[in-house]
């Protein structure tokens, strides 16, 4: 990689601009790609333009490209565990901050922190770090983005229970792609470069399929632009006259489906780089002491898991859901309102009351559009 690569030039520049630590998140579409290969490369890069990096940790997985790249690099020890008797080992995030790197190198974002840590995610960590004023250049695969989960499970038939915020990626400075073809993919596998021999037949048979790994490289172009879209919108002069959107998902408690609700309006939201609100309309029916427990922990974890990509919760006791809504988008400037789909609930309760005509003939009058999510 050449020294005035201006992918590492640009986030040179960032770094010597600003004291406060900023942030840079390589992505991939699956395990292989070459994102620690790159951000290993970029380091070495750093290094020769006389910045202080160090790494935090990193997963070379025993690939012998990847293990060469670090000679040479200051690498801080990591934090000792024991964890159901076994000696494990974790990123050292005081010891980062102490030691005050520009730049340290952090890998697997969406990594669950081992019990006892002071976090629970890594990617809390990073925050911290980044909050102490260090840059930090890390990595993560596409199917770890907590509003696509659903996407990525239709895709691999696999539920990712490690995820990021989708806020995460909100708050990094640059964002880029490590993109190769599938073919290019598997050949790197069948080689031998991603896993080890005794695991590439049941990789090939599973995960690594060329229409699986297509899908999954079309939702990481599409993320990545949408986040290149983002930094122009904030960093050039917008257009002034054009309204901007405000989305309002609507939940009861039927937690499944508000899930898939929460994680598409946040995905919409994400897109048109907006604000978003998650209203729960609570009618005497759904009163605490109505409904049962298991009920009521769903819903507390569904109003965490909106908080955690980017939604204003709002709670509202109110005995008709529609005039509810149209209270609250009137109030809150909501440009589409996004329920579930004419078969749930809430939708039911919406359109057997007289109400849902006068909700309808209201949004239109305030141009505001409703979205049925599937």
């Amino acid at each position: 990689m050449s020294d005035k690569d201006p992918n590492i030039e640009n986030f040179l520049e960032l770094i010597r601009k600003s004291r406060k630590g900023k942030f840079k998140i390589y992505i991939g579409m699956s395990a292989g790609v070459g994102k620690t290969y790159r951000m290993l490369q970029e380091a070495q890069t750093l290094s020769r333009n006389g910045v202080d990096v160090s790494i935090g940790y990193i997963e070379t997985h025993g690939r012998k490209e990847t293990v060469t790249q670090l000679e040479g690099l200051p690498v801080i020890p990591r934090r000792k565990l024991f964890y159901k008797g076994k000696e494990l080992d974790e990123l050292d995030v005081q010891a980062v901050i102490n030691l005050h790197p520009e730049v340290v190198i952090i890998d697997e974002l969406a990594h669950t922190n081992i019990e006892g840590s002071k976090n629970e995610r890594r990617w809390q960590d990073v925050m911290d770090i980044l909050d102490a004023g260090i840059s930090v250049i890390s990595a993560v695969n596409i199917q770890h983005i907590e509003s696509l989960n659903v996407a990525v499970k239709q895709i691999t038939g696999i539920e990712v229970t490690e995820r990021i915020p989708d806020r995460v990626l909100k708050e990094a400075d640059e964002v880029v792609n490590i993109d190769l073809t599938a073919d290019e993919l598997i050949t790197r596998l069948k080689e031998g470069k991603i896993y080890a021999p005794d695991k590439i037949a049941i990789a090939l048979q599973n995960f690594f399929q060329p229409e699986k790994i297509l899908q999954l490289r079309e939702l990481a172009l599409k993320e990545v632009a949408s986040q290149v879209e983002r930094k122009i919108e904030s960093e050039l002069p917008g257009n002034g006259h054009l309204r901007p959107e405000r989305f309002m998902a609507c939940i009861s408690s039927n937690h499944e489906t508000a899930k898939k609700v929460i994680r598409k309006t946040s995905r919409l939201a994400t897109y048109y780089h907006s604000k978003w609100l998650l209203l729960y309309v609570q009618t005497p029916r759904e009163d605490g002491d109505k409904i049962g427990l298991a009920s009521q922990r769903h819903l507390i974890n569904n109003f965490k898991l909106a908080t955690e990509l980017g939604a204003e919760v709002i709670k509202l006791k109110q005995v008709n859901i529609a005039k509810g809504i149209m209270e609250m988008a009137e109030q809150h400037a909501i440009t589409t309102i996004c329920i579930g789909k004419p078969h749930l609930s809430l939708y039911n309760v919406i359109r057997s009351t007289a109400v849902f005509n006068q909700l309808l003939n209201k949004l239109a009058a305030s141009n505001i559009d409703v979205v049925i999510l599937s």
